[in-house]
């Protein structure tokens, strides 16, 4: 009579806790809501990256990159790796109104100088003005050589303002010095955001 006491006490507590751990995995993985978004807004924005890889102070810098693939006329040889803090501009000039940095990596994704293509993610973050404290997110191919038209790049996302955000780049190499890799370049943002 004890052993079939302790086991229908052991039975109880087992289904019990069986109960209980199934009422609680519904918490754990939440409820879905609707997502009451507001109407979907589309911000058009201009400004200019400097990406300086020259002299004292650069704004992007070699991490990594492969000894067998950089060549002695290229400052950014075939899987060179660079962190960016790049400064964003209201003009091209550098020393134009400073509104934002670009902070980043890109990786040289081509071995054929003629086809120079980079893969990016950056944020790129506003700092001044209404859009302070937002900033737009990307990710993707960029294909510099595609000059002298301009080339896309895709908005995956974004803070503040722009949290959700999706949308694309038009990019437009301003000036570039090909010995040092020093480029300006005219960022022209669509994005659409809630």
């Amino acid at each position: 009579m004890m052993k079939s006491g302790i086991i229908t006490l052991c039975l109880a507590l087992c289904l019990t806790v069986a109960v209980t751990a199934s009422s609680d995995s519904n918490n754990y993985y939440g409820k879905t809501m609707p997502a009451n978004l507001k109407e979907e807004k589309v911000t058009r924005v201009r400004f200019f990256l400097h990406d300086i890889l020259s002299g004292q102070n650069p704004s992007a810098v070699r991490i990594a990159h492969a000894n067998l693939t950089g060549r002695a006329d290229s400052p950014v040889g075939f899987g060179s790796l660079f962190a960016m803090d790049d400064p964003l501009t209201v003009g091209p000039e550098r020393e134009s109104k400073e509104i934002g940095n670009g902070r980043g990596m890109y990786v040289s994704g081509s071995k054929d100088m003629s086809r120079f293509t980079i893969v990016m993610y950056a944020d790129l973050a506003f700092t001044t003005g209404k859009l302070n404290g937002s900033s737009i997110s990307v990710f993707s191919r960029n294909p510099v050589a595609e000059e002298p038209g301009e080339r896309e790049i895709s908005i995956v996302g974004g803070r503040g303002k722009f949290r959700m955000a999706r949308g694309f780049v038009k990019i437009k190499t301003h000036q570039i010095d090909m010995k040092t890799g020093d480029a300006v370049l005219r960022y022209d943002a669509t994005v659409y955001h809630y």
